[in-house]
Parts: C-alpha cells; sequence; structure tokens
C-alpha cells in the first residue's frame, strides 16, 4: 500500500494504539514480497497487515515468512491474495469487509432515493433548458412512496442496505439462493425468486458476489423482463451483468442505470453510456475513500486487540467462504 493510503487507514491515535500492541515498523510499506529490503522483515513476521493492492501471497512469499500465522486484510476481498499456499499453511485471516460495506450501501440507498426522484433524467432536463420544475402531478411514475425496491443478495452491502430502507415508505424485496424465509423475516423483507423480483421492481439494486455461480446472472433475457422505466443499480461488479445486453437496454432508453462498477473497468473512452442521459457512471467510488478508510483501519486496529488478548478473529474468512462471499 502506498504511504498515503497507510496515514489515512491509521491516522496518528490509531497509529499510536497498534505501535502499542505490536512491534511494527511504521515506516516499512512494502508493495511486493520480493523486495530484498523485506526479507529479514519477512523472516520474523507473525502477523501481516495487508490493503488494497496487496500482491498474492503464494508459496514462495509464505517461504520468506516461516513465522507468519495471521493475515488481517485493511481492505474488503482477499480473493486475490489469499489462496491455496495460505490455507494449507492453516493462516487464520481476516477482512475489513464489514467496514467497507457500510459506505457502499450509504451510495446505495442514496441512490435508490434519487432514482425513485428521477433525479438524475430531470437534471439532464435542467441542462437542457426546461428551467421550471415539472408539475407536482406530472407523473405517478416519480416519487419514492410505496415505490418497489429490489435488492439482489444479503450480502453485508445487501443487508446493511435492507436496514438503511426500513425508515422509508418503500415496498422491498430480496432475492438470494442462501436465504430462506424465516431469514428474511428476520431481515423484515419478502423474498422472492429472483426473475419475479426483477419483472416486479422499479428500481433493482445489486450486491451478489462475484463468483462463478453469478457472471452474467442479469443476461438479456433476465434484462429484458425489468420493467420498462426502471433503474439498475450496480455497485457490486461489473461480471454479474451482460455488458453488451446492458449496453443496449441503456441506449434504447428503456432502463436507466446507475453503474458504480461496469466491465470492463473503467470503460472505454468511447462508451455511449458516458453520454446517455439515462445512465450515471461513476468511477468506483461506493466502497471507502477519504476519511471512510478510517473503519477499515479500526476493524485491523480491533482484531489486532482481540489477538492480544488471546481472543478468536471476530471478521475471519474461512476456506469455506469463498465459495458465496466477495
Amino acid at each position: 500500500m502506498a504511504p498515503e493510503h497507510l496515514s489515512a487507514l491509521f491516522p496518528p491515535r490509531l497509529m499510536n494504539r497498534l505501535t502499542s500492541l505490536l512491534d511494527i515498523d511504521v515506516s516499512l510499506v512494502a508493495e511486493r514480497f520480493d523486495q530484498e529490503s523485506l526479507a529479514p522483515v519477512l523472516a520474523r513476521t507473525e502477523i501481516l497487515i495487508t490493503g488494497w493492492g496487496a500482491p498474492p501471497l503464494d508459496s514462495v512469499a509464505l517461504s520468506a515468512a516461516p513465522r507468519l500465522r495471521t493475515v488481517l486484510h485493511a481492505a474488503g476481498t482477499v480473493r486475490g491474495m489469499i489462496g491455496e499456499p495460505c490455507w494449507e499453511r492453516g493462516l487464520s485471516v481476516s477482512s475489513a469487509a464489514h467496514a467497507n460495506a457500510l459506505p457502499v450501501a450509504e451510495f446505495t440507498v442514496a441512490a435508490i432515493l434519487l432514482a425513485g426522484k428521477n433525479a438524475f433524467g430531470l437534471r439532464e432536463r435542467l441542462r437542457a433548458g426546461h428551467r421550471l420544475p415539472p408539475a407536482p402531478g406530472e407523473s405517478t411514475a416519480v416519487g419514492n412512496f410505496g415505490r418497489r425496491v429490489g435488492i439482489i443478495g444479503a450480502s453485508r452491502v445487501g443487508r446493511r442496505v435492507l436496514e438503511l430502507l426500513r425508515p422509508f415508505n418503500l415496498a422491498v424485496c430480496l432475492s438470494d439462493p442462501y436465504v430462506d424465509a424465516a431469514e428474511a423475516a428476520r431481515l423484515g423483507v419478502e423474498l422472492v425468486p429472483l426473475d419475479d423480483l426483477l419483472a416486479g421492481s422499479d428500481v433493482v439494486s445489486l450486491h451478489a458476489p462475484d463468483v462463478p455461480q453469478t457472471y452474467r446472472m442479469l443476461d438479456r433475457r433476465r434484462l429484458a423482463t425489468i420493467p420498462a422505466g426502471a433503474t439498475l443499480i450496480n455497485t457490486s461488479r461489473g461480471a454479474l451483468i451482460d455488458p453488451d445486453a446492458l449496453a443496449d437496454e441503456l441506449t434504447s432508453g428503456r432502463l436507466n442505470g446507475v453503474l458504480d462498477v461496469t466491465e470492463p473497468e473503467p470503460l472505454p473512452s468511447d462508451s455511449p453510456l458516458y453520454d446517455l442521459p439515462n445512465v450515471f457512471v461513476t468511477p468506483h467510488i461506493a466502497g471507502s475513500l477519504g476519511n471512510e478508510l478510517e473503519r477499515l483501519g479500526r476493524a485491523v486496529v480491533e482484531e489486532v486487540e482481540r489477538l492480544v488478548d488471546g481472543l478468536p478473529l471476530l471478521h475471519q474468512v474461512l476456506r469455506t467462504d469463498l465459495g458465496r462471499i466477495a
């Protein structure tokens, strides 16, 4: 991780707490495990703190760190960093994905509410010269009272979105193959099959993990079942939607889109999606940015405190989890 990333994750108070718990060189920020200067440090490392952009912890790196027993990842998914050699070694792995889920959920809820008011489309209308606001009763398709919202995936983000939506007068449903009726009742949401959710929602928000089973889960057929005029929000991963089918639906104007993630990412500079009045594209900003990074640092410090106290990790990632989490 970059030094400025480190200071955002661990501002002075958190860094002081970390150094009081661990024998750690705060000036040492490594970007590769094969750095020659890193060899003597890796040889005595027991706890590794990693962040976005960390290289894979492969067998070569592990052989250079014979005492390593715990990896604390100050970011979301560990999928690109932790592989079979780590599980075979028996490493304990923790992720700050729970902390990173919070700003993603906040971004999503804001997008849902703005989509319900047709804020993105009306902004374009204003830019086109229509200075007066629409008449209050111009269209009953605008507004958030009784708006039907479909949440795909009861992930950390999906669950937080459900929680944040409770105070609003929305009709919210959920589709997730790992959630049963009893759990849906505890979440306070109606559980429906995916195709029913798509066909019955004014706003569809995607929160499923990027795993083989979800690749292109929203294909051309399924996108076509979403009602005309509905808004599709994606803060998950671009791979979950067929990009060509999505481009066709958005270019035709049949659907609206709020896309924080795309495939490819970023979109080519000549992508038509940038200029469509019914599409709002952002550069993968829903996750932790700026002062939100401190939440990730706090998550790591809390895990270190538990290790020092002889307690199990609170947010441990298990090998068996990777088939259904991001």
